[in-house]
């Protein structure tokens, strides 16, 4: 196959027709919008003392009055504004984008109420515009988030979706569109993009020789997704020529951008030019980027520890029952090569070092598990209290000290030891421009279950693209890895 593609001329398996309710989710994702604004707003109803009176007032009460029909009319206009000027309810987006562009239009909205309420005079409640929209803010991302998660169940959400490519590209643009709920992608095939010999299929999706017509009118709503690799531009241009000839309204093309940092990205391109300019940014490099990590280490960290002290000392207690310190540290290398002594409660056995170099000495298994990871998946020297400790995490909780001493982050890359650095080869220099965390994106993606080559990878991905957005995403993942214990021991 050259670089000329024609649709109708390519062969391939029949696909069994499917049904695609488009609008039976636009219809649905409006109403759940809609149904978030009217519910934080009678909610408002129902408190004493927010409208006028001392007591709540009624539903129908709510509907007559002028200043709710004139919130449920700006409501009305937000869910137009998310159909038809920034496509929610037909184009997919990642959570945390789409999240920030609903807050930013409710903020919009609730400024314009507000502009309402100042020139009426009064006729709007104070009180009750703040209760009203700070249940907004909650409820109608809450709703649209419970609507997408109810049609996943019935098998209405996700789009059958053909990814052009068989490369390291497709199967990372599989990985991520399959692994996030926002993005709703049930991908069926994998498509051959030109001769040559391919696989029957790749892990377990099968890969289509060719893309005819007829596969394409078999699956209504489909998306086709381009993901070849840099050295296949011609191969690609091809493509995107066919599938727009062949009458598909979009195409998404996936760009590998591997080594570049993309969030807070500014993208430009140029009138009558094929180019487009990323300005990359150094976030962690910015004062103010510092400053405000720092800052919100301090305020969370200190309110962590205070919070748990009760903990701490009941935690305490059990490790100190052998006789031995309820505290262990152990030199790590923190931002700018600093060493530090990063605390955990102590979850071996006293002597430690010297059973783990008798282990080493006789069990070969174990020595090449111990180069490769640094770790032991089933490691003796782990007490009953510690292996617990180690399941849940707790042992990790002094660490807390170790961020407010400004030798951690709540979040960053993960703590290694000197002998580790030599393995992160060129990706070091990311790893000590910021401070190691007490979880990250490592800890969130798999944890001990993920190779080395993969921390690496994360943990400088984590350190190109911080933003205080990301570190509070990964914080709330922590807690659901935390309590299904995903690849602890």
């Amino acid at each position: 196959m050259g670089s000329s593609i024609s649709i109708d001329s390519l062969s391939a398996p029949q696909v069994t027709p499917r049904p695609f309710p488009a609008l039976t989710i636009k219809m649905a994702l409006a109403a759940a919008d809609v149904l978030g604004f009217t519910v934080a707003l009678l909610i408002t109803a129902r408190i004493p003392g927010a409208f006028t009176g001392a007591a709540p007032i009624g539903v129908w009460a709510v509907v007559n009055r002028q200043p709710m029909l004139v919130y449920l009319l700006l409501a009305c206009a937000g869910a137009m504004w998310f159909w038809l000027r920034v496509r929610h309810y037909s184009l997919r987006r990642p959570f945390w984008r789409e999240l920030r562009e609903v807050l930013e239009a409710l903020l919009v909205l609730a400024v314009v109420h507000l502009a309402l309420t100042t020139l009426t005079k009064g006729m709007f409640p104070r009180g009750w515009w703040a209760l009203t929209w700070s249940g907004a803010f909650v409820l109608v991302p809450g709703f649209r988030l419970l609507t997408k998660r109810i049609l996943d169940l019935a098998h209405l959400w996700k789009r059958p979706t053909l990814i052009v490519g068989c490369g390291e590209s497709a199967i990372e643009a599989r990985r991520v569109m399959s692994g996030q709920l926002y993005l709703g992608a049930d991908v069926v095939a994998y498509v051959a993009p030109g001769a040559g010999t391919h696989a029957k299929a790749v892990g377990n999706v099968p890969v289509l020789r060719g893309l005819s017509a007829a596969t394409l009118r078999a699956l209504p709503g489909a998306q086709v997704v381009i993901a070849l690799e840099p050295d296949e531009r011609e191969l690609r241009n091809a493509w995107v020529r066919a599938l727009t000839q062949s009458g598909i309204r979009e195409v998404t093309v996936i760009a590998p951008m591997r080594g570049v940092p993309l969030c807070g990205t500014d993208v430009s391109y140029f009138f009558g030019h094929e180019l487009m300019m990323l300005r990359v940014q150094n976030n962690l490099a910015r004062f103010s980027a510092k400053a405000l990590k720092r800052g919100f280490d301090l305020i969370a960290g200190g309110i962590l520890m205070i919070m748990l002290l009760p903990v701490f000392a009941l935690l305490a207690a059990l490790v100190a029952r052998d006789g031995g310190s309820a505290f262990f540290g152990h030199t790590r290398i923190g931002r700018n090569g600093r060493k530090f002594k990063c605390l955990k409660f102590r979850s071996m056995v006293l002597d430690a070092d010297k059973v783990l170099a008798e282990l080493l000495e006789r069990d070969s298994a174990a020595r090449a598990e111990w180069a490769s990871d640094f770790k032991l998946r089933n490691d003796v020297r782990v007490t009953p209290i510690g292996s617990l400790l180690r399941k849940t995490s707790l042992d990790e909780l002094p660490q807390l000290w170790n961020v407010l001493r400004g030798e951690m982050s709540l979040v960053g890359p993960r703590p290694v030891v000197e002998q580790e650095i030599e393995r992160y080869g060129e990706d070091a220099a990311y790893y000590l421009l910021a401070r190691p965390g007490m979880t990250g994106l490592w800890q969130v993606s798999g944890r001990n279950d993920t190779d080395y080559a993969r921390r690496v990878f994360l943990d400088a991905w984590y350190v190109r693209n911080w933003s205080l957005r990301g570190d509070l995403a990964i914080l709330f993942k922590t807690v659901g890895v935390v309590l299904h214990r995903d690849g602890a021991y």
